[in-house]
């Protein structure tokens, strides 16, 4: 790594830690990422992931009791770092926090308030990175939009037609994740069943089934037998019956 390079790093982290976040932080950053050598280049992006998440994390803390649009300036700031260095399930978080502050935020102040388009390009770009989840719950978010700004417009048909169809996706996605995921954990354990039971597992096997299947007639012996009493008690029942009524 070059001394130059070293130096702007060191100033980008000063410069972070020192919460000048602003636009000629992010010049620092992007200086930094012009480095032509790839493969150290690659060393030093793991670098400023780790430092930034750990840095957005203090930074967040610190914000917390904040005005609603400071806080705004400061997560976009992030997310655009997030951006540059290719961190994109840091990018996406903070991106949803954002519109979820601004959606609370718009009930007092209109200027927030967070569009259709938007709930749906972050449920794209959420679909694309494989968050199905949350692409999910932002197409919910979107339809909402259309519950609570009802227009009379022929082209809010195919819209929504088009959110929906997304949601689809991503549960579709989700599920199949799911079962993929349930899938992979079951063979892996009856692989491992396999090589710790060894030249056992027929033996084993066979005597399973073979209680099973004794097990199974006994139930079905105690079944006919349980319902041969009731019937034999329902007669007695009816006789007695038919009695007290003579």
């Amino acid at each position: 790594m070059s001394t130059a390079v070293s130096q702007q790093i060191s100033l980008f982290r000063f410069q972070v830690e020192s919460r000048r976040l602003d636009e000629g932080t992010l010049r620092i950053l992007q200086s930094v990422l012009a480095w032509d050598d790839c493969k150290s280049l690659y060393g030093v992006v793991c670098i400023l992931k780790q430092f930034m998440r750990h840095e957005s994390l203090r930074i967040i803390e610190e914000i917390a009791g904040k005005a609603a649009e400071h806080k705004l300036l400061i997560v976009d700031f992030l997310v655009r770092v997030f951006t540059l260095i290719g961190d994109t399930e840091s990018c996406l978080a903070l991106r949803y926090e954002a519109l979820l502050l601004r959606e609370q935020k718009a009930i007092s102040d209109q200027r927030l308030l967070v569009s259709y388009s938007e709930w749906l390009t972050f449920a794209e770009h959420s679909l694309e990175s494989g968050f199905c989840s949350i692409a999910k719950k932002a197409c919910e978010k979107a339809l909402l939009c259309f519950d609570m700004n009802i227009v009379d417009d022929p082209e809010n048909y195919f819209v929504i037609e088009k959110i929906k169809k997304l949601k689809d996706i991503a549960v579709i996605s989700t599920s199949s994740k799911s079962v993929q995921a349930q899938a992979a954990t079951y063979f892996k354990n009856k692989n491992i069943q396999q090589n710790s039971q060894g030249s056992y597992i027929p033996v084993e096997v066979k005597s399973s089934g073979s209680t099973l299947f004794r097990d199974g007639i006994k139930r079905r012996h105690r079944r006919q037998l349980d319902e041969h009493r009731h019937l034999k008690l329902d007669g007695i029942t009816d006789g007695d019956a038919q009695n007290i009524l003579e």
